[in-house]
């Protein structure tokens, strides 16, 4: 993986939590209400991608192994808050290394949520085929996977993955079209594609391959690029008006996140998928304690979620 060294512009910012380096107040966003509620599994992945924002690789343990218990833990406080969830969200890492992965999908699946699952669709993923197959056909249309193919190019999507990565990602998808398991893919914009032709590209890969996408509009999703190395701006209170941006539509109005930091004594709640180590958006054990607002202080707040208006969920 390639070390990107922040631009030192942005270490001069996104340091007081209520107060820009302008003095000009700093955005924030309530949370709306808990829509989705996102896994992080662990940390570890089978591949090492170029541009990974949690930096998941087969060595990286910094986030551990969820395990059932705790996913329990918190769907049972959702229920005895009585909140609005609908979807729950398991990302990684590679999800499908976690030994309790299928135990994790049903404990979701069995209470009714809509299931959404991210994975680069490779081999362990297909190594828990069978149980992907019972799931889906006891809680139909509930399970969705979400395969990761960077570019409708292969070139670009070994850029970001590795060598040997595209043919077995295609593998994937087209068993999850014969399993009949519903089929999202999530794109990433950091070549500077136009979204338009990266959207044709992709419908041109999907017909050749005979691969078939679920049908919501949100089942190709095009992800904007974090790039900590570029210079970016902070938001400020009056920036909502000035870019005609509505702070319900930013993720974490809508979504929080359980990590198990390696050497922690027990699973936290973090403001959203994007920042899963920095302790300024860690929120605390439960669910209850993690309903208020975030300050809007990193640059992924401003140049994914903000001015990209990219989310992780649907």
């Amino acid at each position: 993986m390639r070390l990107l060294h922040p631009d030192p512009a942005n270490l001069r910012k996104f340091v007081d939590p209520d107060v820009t380096v302008d003095g000009q107040p700093r955005a924030s966003v309530a949370l709306r209400a808990l829509s989705t509620l996102w896994f992080n599994t662990g940390t570890l992945c089978n591949l090492t991608c170029g541009h990974c924002y949690i930096e998941s690789s087969p060595h990286n343990d910094r986030l551990s192994y969820l395990t059932l218990a705790e996913v329990e833990r918190y769907l049972d406080e959702i229920e005895q808050l009585e909140l609005p969830t609908r979807e729950i969200g398991f990302t990684g890492g590679e999800p499908f290394l976690n030994p309790q992965i299928v135990d994790l999908l049903h404990a979701s699946l069995a209470r009714g949520y809509r299931t959404l699952v991210l994975t680069n669709a490779t081999r362990p993923m297909l190594k828990v085929g069978a149980a992907l197959r019972d799931l889906n056909a006891r809680h139909p249309r509930r399970l969705v996977v979400r395969v990761s193919l960077d570019h409708h190019l292969p070139e670009r999507h070994e850029e970001e993955r590795g060598k040997r990565t595209w043919a077995p990602t295609l593998r994937g998808l087209k068993w999850l079209n014969n399993a009949g398991i519903r089929l999202h893919v999530a794109g990433r914009l950091r070549w500077g594609d136009d979204e338009a032709e990266m959207r044709e590209g992709y419908a041109r890969l999907f017909a050749a391959e005979g691969i078939v996408l679920d049908d919501e509009p949100a089942a190709l999703v095009l992800f904007p690029e974090m790039d900590a190395t570029v210079d970016v701006p902070e938001i400020t209170t009056a920036c909502w008006g000035i870019l005609d941006k509505n702070p319900d539509d930013v993720m974490c109005a809508s979504s929080r996140m359980i990590v198990h930091r390696k050497g922690e004594a027990s699973a936290r709640v973090v403001s959203c998928t994007l920042l899963p180590y920095d302790e300024r958006f860690d929120l605390g054990p439960t669910l209850s304690g993690a309903l208020g607002a975030v300050k809007l202080n990193h640059p992924h707040c401003a140049k994914f979620c903000v001015l990209g208006g990219g989310k992780c969920s649907v």
